[in-house]
């Protein structure tokens, strides 16, 4: 069988990156930018830090901000009618997952138009053609979104979260400014960063997973791992260091899935709103615990990435649990709540159970799962 890897044309990373946005629109022949960026990325001037350097160029863009923290399939509706007004020719997405994945799916179905509906987007949709071309500029280091062919948009009448797969909607440029992550504060830094540190890990461990991702992913849970508390308390090296290790994991995770970890986390953001990355911080290590039997001795790696010594001398049970010991240090150190009894409610769970077994991360998961198992892995959240 032969293992695909698909990544960006382009991507640029370092303080500064971001003054080669104009380069890559002008070589590219674009005439008029379609900026997508959330509310609040505007509102505190860090969409304007992009939009200065379009201006200094003297290319011409309309900014769409119709975007919520899970984007919902109106706000996509309501971007691709934005964008056909605007006769734009490319998209710069500037924020998190939430403008990366509105800009996916826009792009997507303006050269798809009959996947309009957005709903038939969900899984791998037989989409024909590339989207409209996307440079991405992450403004979180976490979601990875500018470099994974993946996005996640919110049907809100059923109170579900769409995972879409499509190679098509893969962001043509990445632009990954630590600069441009800056203004994040401890929370979202925090939250963000163990969302790669899932990517990670779950790359890892899925099903998927082969020598070349594998290297992607050991790498990053090694630099995320040496980064994040840093990066939570401001320093600049910690910032730098999460930048290019969620970048890495979305390298790899892209390629071969992920597992129930996300599966679980995803209704929790489509029911209560709970921000991604909180949710898969909480979930990790007990889902870890759960899937150990299934993964050989990959824990003893991740144990050893993430700086436990003496992992050589470890019994494969010892070095398992070294591996979760870890995770739910890190995860604790950087304000991460240790259960989600102050988000689900018991009466809630046979739904977030069932949305998690029907998620599109499920099959990647290394232990093969039921409805009745993952209800038992909210109830033991609790």
């Amino acid at each position: 069988m032969a293992n695909r890897f698909v990544l960006n044309e382009t991507s640029y990373h370092g303080a500064g990156a971001i003054k080669e946005i104009p380069a890559e629109i002008k070589a590219r022949g674009f005439k008029k930018v379609f900026v997508c960026s959330d509310p609040d990325l505007i509102k505190f001037n860090v969409t304007k830090k992009v939009t200065d350097v379009l201006d200094e160029a003297g290319i011409e863009y309309v900014i769409f901000s119709d975007i919520k923290p899970n984007p919902t399939i109106q706000n996509v509706q309501n971007g691709v009618a934005a964008f056909k007004a605007a006769d734009s020719d490319c998209i710069v997405a500037i924020g998190g997952g939430s403008s990366m994945d509105t800009a996916k799916a826009i792009g997507i179905i303006i050269t798809n138009p009959d996947f309009a509906d957005v709903r038939s987007l969900e899984g791998v949709a037989p989409t024909v053609n590339k989207c409209v071309p996307i440079i991405a500029v992450p403004t979180t280091a976490g979601t990875a979104a500018e470099v994974t062919i993946n996005y996640v948009i919110t049907d809100a009448e059923n109170n579900r979260k769409m995972v879409c797969v499509d190679v098509h909607d893969i962001p043509v440029v990445a632009v990954v400014d630590p600069d441009m992550m800056s203004t994040m504060p401890k929370g979202l830094t925090a939250a963000t960063g163990m969302d790669a540190l899932t990517h990670a890990i779950e790359g890892y461990i899925t099903k998927g997973a082969w020598e070349m991702s594998d290297m992607f992913h050991l790498k990053a849970i090694e630099i995320i791992a040496a980064s994040l508390r840093g990066a939570v308390n401001g320093c600049e090296k910690g910032r730098e260091g999460m930048a290019l290790g969620q970048y890495i994991a979305g390298m790899g995770f892209s390629n071969v899935g992920l597992g129930i970890v996300h599966s679980m986390a995803h209704p929790l953001g489509a029911l209560y709103d709970t921000p991604h990355g909180v949710a898969n911080a909480i979930i990790l290590p007990t889902v870890m615990a759960y899937n150990a039997p299934a993964t050989g001795d990959k824990y003893r790696a991740i144990a050893k990435a993430m700086g436990v010594e003496g992992t050589d001398a470890m019994s494969i049970e010892e070095a398992r649990e070294a591996a979760i010991n870890a995770v739910r240090q890190l995860s604790a150190d950087v304000g991460i709540p240790a259960d989600l009894k102050e988000i689900v409610k018991e009466e809630d769970i046979p739904f977030l159970a069932q949305s998690a077994f029907d998620d599109a991360c499920r099959p990647g998961n290394p232990r093969d799962t039921s409805v009745e198992e993952i209800t038992a892995l909210f109830k033991e959240l609790l």
